[in-house]
């Protein structure tokens, strides 16, 4: 019995995916369709693995073929897994969906810049035209409100499909949720383990994000119940690592590399950025002085085979530039605003061409 495929489509387009919100069509979830004398053969993935939801999906999808295509035939649908969340495509995601690139931004030791390297990767990536958003994911020490001039905004609230989401806070083109948008100035935030995981949750469960090039995340340092969740919360692309050149930071760099490598993490690491690799005196603009040591993040970067993304000196400027509220990067034909600028390119030319491997997986 010859069974037309376009039918077939036609009936499965009836199946909604039950984590995903669509039919199992629309979403690419229906592949190797087949059929052999009166069986009927194919393929569907769907998003939550266990036993109980593969079966619901199955009786569903045989339950609307024998609707378009009648009894005159045995149905035998695979249903298997989708790949975990970081993955998937956009759209087969559960979360998140409208961005195409979530990137961690991510150091082993506190104080090397990371937030600094986060704003000017975000804000330089808007002005080159992207759609770019920010989770301040540093529970303990956010600084993306004040790194972007909105120290005093508040989040809005919108109804999508029925449910009250919030809105980000925008500044130079960028989509920004930070917690220190919950609490006072001069209020410390102490939270359990448990309250910061549930609330970095929330930044992309109850947020409505729209439609992103970007999405970047400001991690805290180190390598602890934060970092595990975020795995766990969103589809990460990839992490940029971002170190000083001196030992001591590198020591802790490679930690942080070791952990996005993890088999049950398995995240690719895009690059490194060496921060604070010289000095340069305002007044003697072409001296370089390596205080914190001479391209030790390159030597990392080279040593673990993954990408030196950039190298940024300490000028005054710069942090000059953060402390304002006005990201060092959207300053017009500046030294630093051109290396900068350069890192935000490498970043975007490196998500065109990287790899599904994490660091240290075999070739």
């Amino acid at each position: 019995m010859k069974i037309d495929q376009e039918k077939v489509l036609e009936a499965l387009s009836y199946v909604i995916e039950p984590d995903l919100k669509k039919d199992i069509v629309t979403l690419g979830l229906v592949s190797n369709i087949a059929t052999h004398s009166n069986k009927l053969k194919f393929d569907v993935k769907v998003s939550n693995p266990a036993l109980h939801s593969r079966k619901r999906v199955e009786e569903a999808c045989i339950l609307q073929v024998r609707r378009f295509l009648g009894e005159g035939f045995d149905i035998e649908p695979n249903v298997v897994p989708l790949p975990k969340s970081n993955e998937r495509p956009p759209e087969q995601r559960s979360v998140l969906r409208g961005v195409k690139h979530i990137i961690a931004v991510a150091s082993g030791k506190g104080g090397v810049g990371k937030s600094t390297v986060t704003a000017n990767l975000a804000a330089g990536l808007a002005a080159q035209g992207y759609k770019v958003g920010l989770v301040d994911a540093d529970i303990y020490g956010p600084s993306a409100p004040m790194m972007f001039d909105v120290m005093t905004e508040k989040p809005g609230v919108e109804e999508i499909d029925g449910k009250q989401l919030m809105t980000p806070v925008q500044s130079y083109g960028v989509k920004i949720l930070s917690i220190g948008f919950f609490a006072d100035i001069n209020q410390a935030i102490v939270w359990r383990g448990p309250m910061a995981s549930k609330a970095l949750n929330q930044m992309f469960t109850d947020v409505h994000w729209g439609e992103l090039d970007y999405l970047f995340i400001d991690l805290p340092p180190g390598t602890g119940d934060i970092h595990l969740t975020l795995v766990q919360a969103a589809p990460l692309s990839a992490a940029v690592i971002v170190s000083t050149p001196q030992p001591v930071a590198l020591a802790d760099a490679r930690k942080g590399v070791a952990m996005f490598g993890l088999p049950s993490i398995n995240v690719p690491v895009l690059g490194i950025v060496e921060n604070m690799a010289w000095f340069t005196p305002e007044e003697l603009p072409e001296n370089k002085y390596y205080i914190f040591g001479k391209n030790g993040a390159a030597g990392l970067a080279e040593e673990l085979k993954v990408p030196l993304l950039g190298q940024v000196p300490i000028v005054q400027s710069i942090r000059e530039a953060g402390d304002a509220g006005r990201p060092a990067v959207l300053q017009e034909n500046t030294s630093q605003s051109e290396i900068l600028k350069q890192l935000c390119q490498n970043v975007a030319k490196g998500m065109t061409t990287l790899q599904p491997k994490p660091v240290g997986q075999a070739s």
